[in-house]
């Protein structure tokens, strides 16, 4: 026997019982815990979220007074200085990350004595309250550090994603995939433990003694801390145990490979990718081959999730703060000005020039360019 065991019979064995921390733990469908979980602790996330918010910032808004484009408007100033000490880009990706993350997104829009806008902030989804008077919103609750402001309906311009079950929130893509965030985090955390603790898998050790108890208590509590001393941790890989009497080692868990802890992280990193609509291509998932070259991914990053998020959110603009000047007003993009959309243009072009039956003002007109006096 090792010279730490006294050899002193131990009392019968309790009835074991299972802890709460043996359950899976997963995390609470509230705004603070998704983003700390996710986007303050999840790469795919992280990178997900930037890319679509990041994406959004970079587009050039453009006004029309119906098919007429405005050069110079005050909605241009506003628009690239929302608000002091902030540039239009900054407002559009912490407006876009507000919405991605919680499914909510809240512009206040001040006003002067006669309606127009002068100024715009985003508001944390996370402070805000919705009041309704039965089935109508009637006024928004900011709440900060406890001190909480009634702001007018007419000055908040909520943009929501669809909730089947709820009337006045968004669902967001982080509560749907919440489950695989909680996976592939689960999966970073167990190969940083292993790392840790020298790469091996966990053990026990089986008595072989013939006391009828077994090991005391507090023997079984020496061996694990001497274990955990001489063996456990990085400085102590590769260090030859030795074993004592009638004692043998035997491994409990299954090795990295047999459990295929990589293939299921990067399983997880897919549906999360899926669930903000990016191609996990993009988010540095190998082996995925849906797409067959990054360019074509990036087209359908911008076709599929991007644009609609986009036109969504000029659509709100429109009708919320264009408005106040003109309802004749309209926001919208140029789409030249996208280079992830080249293959679009490339095969508009193509068409356009292959189609005889068009006239050389009819093509031009066709991707917005001004008709030639005379056509030749």
């Amino acid at each position: 026997m090792w010279n730490w065991i006294t050899g002193r019979k131990s009392t019968p064995p309790s009835k074991m019982v299972m802890p709460n921390q043996l359950r899976a733990q997963w995390t609470q469908r509230q705004y603070a815990p998704l983003v700390k979980e996710g986007y303050e602790k999840n790469v795919i996330v992280y990178r997900c979220v930037s890319m679509i918010a990041r994406g959004i910032a970079t587009v050039p808004w453009l006004l029309y007074d119906r098919e007429s484009e405005l050069i110079d408007h005050p909605l241009h100033k506003l628009l690239k200085n929302p608000s002091l000490g902030e540039s239009g880009a900054s407002f559009l990706e912490n407006l876009v990350t507000s919405f991605l993350l919680s499914g909510n997104g809240y512009v206040y829009v001040q006003v002067d004595t006669n309606g127009i806008p002068h100024d715009l902030q985003v508001l944390r989804p996370d402070r805000v309250r919705v009041i309704t008077d039965q089935d109508h919103v009637i006024a928004y609750d900011y709440t900060i550090e406890g001190v909480t402001k009634r702001l007018p309906m007419e000055n908040v311009l909520h943009l929501k994603s669809v909730h089947p079950l709820n009337d006045w929130y968004g669902l967001s893509p982080i509560e749907v995939a919440a489950m695989a965030i909680d996976q592939h985090n689960a999966v970073s955390t167990h190969n940083l433990a292993l790392l840790q603790n020298g790469g091996r898998p966990s053990g026990v050790f089986i008595w072989k003694g013939t006391d009828e108890w077994g090991l005391t208590e507090d023997q079984k509590q020496s061996i694990r801390d001497t274990m955990t001393h001489i063996y456990t941790g990085q400085g102590n890989a590769g260090r030859i145990m030795v074993l004592e009497g009638d004692v043998e080692w035997k491994e409990m868990g299954l090795s990295p490979k047999d459990l295929d802890f990589v293939e299921g992280k990067h399983v997880a990193a897919r549906e999360i990718a899926q669930a903000f609509g990016v191609p996990p291509m993009l988010v540095g998932v190998p082996g995925d081959a849906t797409y067959a070259n990054y360019k074509e991914a990036r087209f359908h990053l911008w076709e599929d999730t991007i644009l609609p998020i986009l036109e969504r959110f000029q659509n709100a603009f429109s009708h919320f703060v264009a408005h106040r000047y003109s309802e004749m007003l309209r926001f919208s993009y140029d789409i030249d000005a996208i280079p992830a959309l080249a293959p679009r243009r490339e095969a508009t072009w193509r068409k356009l020039s292959d189609a005889m039956f068009l006239t050389e003002n009819e093509k031009r007109q066709a991707l917005g360019y001004t008709p030639l006096e005379t056509e030749s």
